[in-house]
């Protein structure tokens, strides 16, 4: 809970053993070196056994309880923790320290339980910089969400260790923190030991700095792309105070990302800068002087080749600094195009396409591991066409109250689950048994830029359309804009995912791990069907669904589907009751 943290004393156990506990609730309170934080849970399950009672302190990295998937193993489990973690500070080789004047690491925190590196979205705090415990030191891109992540400590920035756009694994120091401003730059990276390095904690140990108990932690802006504004939460926040329309502020973070001191340089309502013939760059009047705008290309041109980026004028957008110029700063030619001869020449623009390995974002980096996991369970498909000619007509009337087909297709699952429950329940291979769940959490699969995620409306089947409806609104905002919690996506019990919006006609779904079942939605295309003995055309779609053949079988796929097809083509009002 802080970089100085070594053990903490459990405070309180908000939760206690048999609990059923959800992701993002809160389970203990725990006394650091700086302050009494509540700690949140990062996965599902019941609290099984309590390892370290209130009072009591472990060291950071030991497991303090253990939860379990199913109610019946509450008391099983974690006999062997307290032998595992009663000497890990003595077999850990120590952490290798600075060289030069005294300094305190900024480590690599991790966001979430499953995160083992993250990326350096944008340092919001530069070398020679006073940083005050509390502030907002840098944003880091991690396998679930872009955070803003505070500094435990004062003093100034020595050292950065890890650049924009670079990654580092949990634990990790990234920057250097002395106390007094003649101390910056004298610092240098830690020299790593010969011993392999201490393991980062476990998936079932307490979030660290700025986990979940990090009460300002707060999902930041990603990349920017096309015409999207890309601003960090507290320029957004000071825009909104100060009536400033973002469109027309020049960020001159990483990627053109709009930035606090951006926002504070820019007049009230200012408006984009408008291209005028073929003028040179104009620094935007928002950029304090002496900022240098650069690409990120152009910043690690500058270090390789030991340019000074403040001697290099850039011919870029609004002045920016371009790898070209950098180049030519360094008396270098930039890569040259190859020209065709006329009679080859293109007849139209050719669009740059990409070319070579691009590092996956840590939201991809989580959703290839989670497809691997899919091939875990051994799995069938079954299809069924489904005639949708009520179904339209019902979505015709809704569409005016704001209610999605997405909402009624959520709602339609969820009934059609009331009288299937066997595709709501997943299979546990540790105690051979079907885990039933009387909760239908519905999750839609959602595209989002960078990934995918699944929003999951909970207790669907009890909510009426237009809570439903409200309840999928509010996901999706969230969604798109990053800031979905833990326990909004991760606790869905059955799965939707829907192409049709996309003119895909057919296709089938992996099963994420842990589930039974997930729904595949084609688009609702005309087909000529014999309707009283004339042909007649009508709209059909067709669903696949995928399920766990170890407690799933043929028969009650086709069942579920045959239900669901009843709602859809029959039972349509049941859907608005």
């Amino acid at each position: 809970l802080s970089s100085t943290m070594k053990e903490g004393k459990i405070v309180q156990w908000v939760k206690q053993v048999g609990d059923k506990i959800e992701a993002g609730d809160i389970v203990m309170v725990v006394e650091s070196d700086k302050a009494d934080m509540d700690v949140e849970a990062f996965d599902e399950g019941y609290l099984s056994k309590i390892l370290v009672d209130e009072g009591d302190a472990a060291e950071v990295g030991s497991t303090v309880a253990v939860l379990v998937a199913n109610e019946a193993d509450i008391g099983k489990g974690g006999e062997d923790a307290p032998a595992a973690a009663a000497a890990p500070a003595e077999a850990a080789p120590a952490a290798p320290a600075a060289s030069g004047p005294p300094s305190t690491p900024i480590a690599m925190p991790a966001l979430s339980s499953t995160m083992k590196e993250g990326k350096i979205v944008q340092w919001m705090k530069g070398e020679g910089d006073r940083v005050e415990a509390g502030d907002i030191v840098m944003v880091v891109e991690s396998d679930k969400a872009d955070m803003d992540v505070e500094s435990f400590d004062s003093g100034f920035i020595g050292k950065i260790l890890v650049e924009d756009g670079e990654t580092a694994e949990v634990g990790a120091p990234v920057a250097l923190i002395v106390e007094n401003e003649a101390d910056v730059g004298k610092v240098s990276a830690p020299v790593a030991s010969a011993a392999a390095p201490a393991a980062a904690p476990a998936a079932a140990s307490t979030p660290t700095p700025v986990a979940s108990p990090a009460p300002s932690a707060s999902p930041a802006a990603a990349a920017a792309t096309g015409d999207r504004i890309v601003a960090s939460p507290l320029a957004k926040s000071l825009a909104e105070e100060r009536g400033i329309d973002l469109a027309g502020v020049v960020g001159t973070g990483p990627g053109g990302r709009i930035t606090a001191s951006d926002v504070e340089n820019a007049k009230p309502g200012a408006a984009p800068a408008k291209k005028e013939g073929k003028k040179g760059p104009v620094r935007p009047s928002n950029v304090p002087a002496g900022t240098i705008m650069a690409t990120p290309q152009a910043k690690k041109a500058a270090k390789k080749n030991r340019v000074d980026l403040k001697t290099v004028a850039g011919t870029g957008p609004f002045g920016r600094i371009t790898e070209d110029d950098v180049l030519l700063a360094a008396g270098k030619s930039p890569p040259s195009k190859a020209t065709d001869t006329p009679a080859m020449a293109p007849t139209r623009d050719i669009p740059e396409l990409p070319d070579g390995p691009v590092p996956l974002s840590g939201m991809q980096v989580a959703v290839a591991g989670n497809m691997m996991a899919t091939k875990a369970a051994p799995d069938f498909r079954v299809s069924r066409r489904i005639q949708t000619t009520k179904f339209d007509e019902l979505y015709a009337m809704m569409k005016p109250k704001g209610v999605t087909v997405s909402a009624l297709m959520s709602k339609a699952v969820a009934l059609a689950i009331e009288e299937h429950p066997i595709v709501n329940a997943h299979y546990d291979e540790a105690s051979k048994s079907i885990v039933y769940k009387k909760d239908i959490n519905i999750a839609n699969a959602v595209a989002i830029p960078g990934g995918l995620i699944t929003p999951v409306i909970k207790n669907c089947n009890a909510l009426p359309i237009m809570g439903v409806s409200d309840k999928w609104r509010e996901l999706v905002g969230k969604a798109k804009e990053g800031k979905l919690v833990p326990d909004e996506f991760t606790t869905g019990t059955f799965t939707i995912s829907n192409l049709g919006m996309f003119g895909v006609s057919q296709f089938g779904s992996l099963l994420p791990a842990g589930s039974g079942s997930i729904l595949a939605v084609g688009a609702a295309l005309p087909t000529v069907k014999m309707v009283n003995g004339a042909p007649t055309e009508v709209k059909e779609m067709e669903v696949t669904i995928t399920c766990d053949h170890r407690h799933i079988y043929g028969a009650d796929a086709a069942l579920f589907l045959k239900t669901l097809a009843e709602i859809l083509e029959e039972r349509t009002i049941e859907l608005v009751l």
